[in-house]
């Protein structure tokens, strides 16, 4: 069975939709603001602090500290996310698809989603005069791998830039359109001027962890309230850790 979370290791929570209606497609990806809602009061209870992605570098002690993300810059988001965030004092980061603000997330249609509504410059410069952070999810949210070395390096490039001129805030943090990456790709992340790349991975990020590979912990549509908070804490969900316990019982009973 896994160990709770230790000290140095920070649990990196990632969302993509926050909407009271979810397209059956979808719900995996899409929490219900009322069970957003409850998370976060959980957390604000258990006394935990949600930090940028700058504040963890260099940390010796990440102690009750969390990292909120949202994926994708989805506009219910920026509608149902922002203000239980702001009633809680709580910022997060938002990884905006640059190249396609104000636009759809034409890129959920060749993967069988309906296509959702992104939202605004304005939106996002609300989310960041409330404290939030907005970084880079690309400019339009392609498998970078596959793509050819120039179109990768503008995807990077292009998209840091223009959040920054949008939004006149420094943006040093990134996270991988479908988690994909590989090493050209993660070399890249450093040239174009990452500090930080997130994936899809799981688990808990560590001080001594690759910061251009750092992994999270996701946060369904079907996420029980007792589910969040053995993930915060362990990185498994309440199942997974009774299962566990229990074979670890089953291994000591059979050493009598």
């Amino acid at each position: 069975m896994k160990k709770l979370q230790r000290r140095g290791q920070l649990p990196i929570l990632t969302y993509h939709q926050v909407s009271p209606q979810a397209d059956e497609r979808f719900r995996k990806y899409t929490v219900t603001p009322e069970a957003l809602s409850r998370q976060m009061a959980w957390l604000a209870a258990a006394g935990f602090t949600p930090v940028s992605l700058d504040e963890t570098l260099g940390r010796t002690d990440n102690g009750r500290c969390v990292a909120i993300t949202f994926d994708d810059g989805f506009a219910d988001c920026a509608e149902h996310a922002a203000p239980i965030l702001r009633r809680r004092r709580f910022r997060a980061t938002f990884y905006l698809v640059a190249g396609l603000m104000g636009g759809s997330s034409h890129w959920l249609a060749a993967e069988g989603y309906a296509e959702m509504p992104l939202m605004s410059w304005a939106q996002a410069r609300g989310l960041a005069a409330n404290g939030s952070w907005c970084q880079s999810h690309t400019m339009t949210h392609p498998r970078l791998p596959q793509l050819p070395p120039a179109e990768r390096l503008a995807e990077l490039r292009d998209s840091r830039a223009l959040v920054e001129q949008r939004l006149e805030a420094p943006v040093r943090h990134l996270a991988y359109p479908f988690g994909a990456f590989d090493a050209r790709v993660r070399a890249e992340a450093a040239a174009a001027g990452y500090a930080t790349a997130v994936s899809v991975q799981h688990g808990f990020a560590c001080r001594n962890e690759d910061r251009l590979g750092l992994p999270r912990i996701f946060i369904s549509g079907h996420t029980s309230l007792l589910d969040f908070i053995c993930l915060v804490h362990s990185g498994q969900t309440a199942r997974a850790r009774l299962g566990g316990a229990f074979r670890a019982a089953r291994r000591l009973g059979g050493r009598r």
